[in-house]
C-alpha cells in the first residue's frame, strides 16, 4: 500500500511538467535603437524608440515605451536577450523578471553574409 502511494505521489508531481505548454524563447540581439515619430502632438514624456532585433533569420522592428521615462535602450545596440516572439507583438522579461510586450512594427529577413573559406 505504501508503495502504491509513492507511486501515485510521484506521477502527480510529474503532471505539471508534462502539461506545460510548449513556449520557445529564443535569443535576439539589438541591431538599432532609433526614437520613434509619433504621427500626433505627443508630450515629452510619452518618447518611444523603435527597436531592431534580429532574431534567428529576421529582423523584427518592434515598438518600445520604456518605463518612468528611462532612456538606456538608446546605448543597448548589441545586447542580447531572450525573446518569445508572437503574431503581433514579443514578448521578453525586464530587469525585474516580469513579462512585457512590444508591438511588432515590421519584419524582414535578415541578409546572411557568406563566410570566407
Amino acid at each position: 500500500m505504501l508503495k502504491l502511494m509513492g507511486v501515485i505521489c510521484i506521477c502527480l508531481m510529474t503532471l505539471p511538467a508534462v502539461c506545460q505548454s510548449a513556449s520557445k524563447y529564443e535569443v535576439a540581439t539589438i541591431m538599432a535603437v532609433a526614437p520613434h515619430q509619433a504621427a500626433g502632438d505627443g508630450a515629452a514624456h510619452d518618447v518611444s524608440y523603435e527597436v531592431s532585433l534580429k532574431v534567428g533569420g529576421t529582423i523584427y522592428v518592434v515598438l518600445y515605451t520604456p518605463p518612468l521615462g528611462m532612456d538606456t535602450v538608446k546605448y543597448a545596440a548589441g545586447r542580447e536577450l531572450l525573446v518569445l516572439v508572437g503574431e503581433k507583438t514579443i514578448t521578453y522579461n525586464d530587469i525585474l523578471g516580469q513579462s512585457q510586450n512590444a508591438a511588432i512594427l515590421s519584419r524582414k529577413p535578415a541578409r546572411q553574409t557568406k563566410q570566407p573559406k
